[in-house]
């Protein structure tokens, strides 16, 4: 840790305050997860999850994003054994996988689209938009923020001195994850159970 870095709780200033932005981002995406919890079902207009979501093709795009988690953890690992090579390796891989995970999305969304399911088609299509495309927005910005690690590793003005960086990147990079681990089962999964049960 670097010189200076510390508060007078003994953690590091930059630690504490990705924790407070966090947390802050818990409130939020837990308002628009309690938003969708109460207006759930409601929607009477098509197209239905049902009729919509492939379970298959987004477990795919889930389980690669879960990978990622896994990814992050050997970056900040091979940065603080001063692994150059195996760095690069991890962040390159970590990016690689939530950008697998966006083009998924897309793909979904493009699908979506194509087939009468927009953000003011219904108020399913809303909230669904709403949920993932916020969470998309936070996974594109941890893909840039890997990227710039990835580059400063490469031009090796980020050393094993400097891991700090990398394990505040992670706490990002978990928390996103974390949060899709709560969205794809409530979408995806209860949205079809409860479509079924109601019909």
């Amino acid at each position: 840790m670097l010189h200076g870095e510390e508060t007078t709780t003994g953690l590091n200033h930059r630690k504490i305050l990705m924790w407070t932005f966090l947390g802050s981002e818990c409130f939020f995406f837990g308002s628009l997860i309690a938003t969708y919890m109460v207006n759930r079902g409601r929607s009477l207009e098509g197209p239905t999850p049902g009729e919509m979501f492939s379970i298959p093709f987004t477990s795919v795009s889930t389980f690669v994003l879960l990978m990622s988690s896994l990814f992050m953890v050997l970056s900040l690992a091979a940065i603080q054994r001063g692994d150059r090579r195996a760095t690069l390796a991890w962040l390159a891989a970590t990016a690689l996988a939530g950008s697998t995970f966006l083009g998924g999305q897309y793909y979904e969304f493009t699908t979506f689209f194509r087939e009468g399911l927009w953000l003011g088609t219904s108020l399913f299509g809303t909230t669904f938009f709403v949920l993932t495309g916020f969470h998309g927005t936070h996974v594109t910005i941890g893909v840039i923020w890997l990227l710039s690690l990835w580059v400063q590793v490469w031009r090796r003005q980020l050393r094993q001195e400097h891991s700090l960086s990398v394990e505040i990147a992670g706490l990002y990079w978990h928390f996103v994850d974390i949060v899709w681990i709560f969205l794809f089962p409530l979408l995806y999964l209860l949205g079809r159970h409860l479509e079924t049960h109601m019909g």
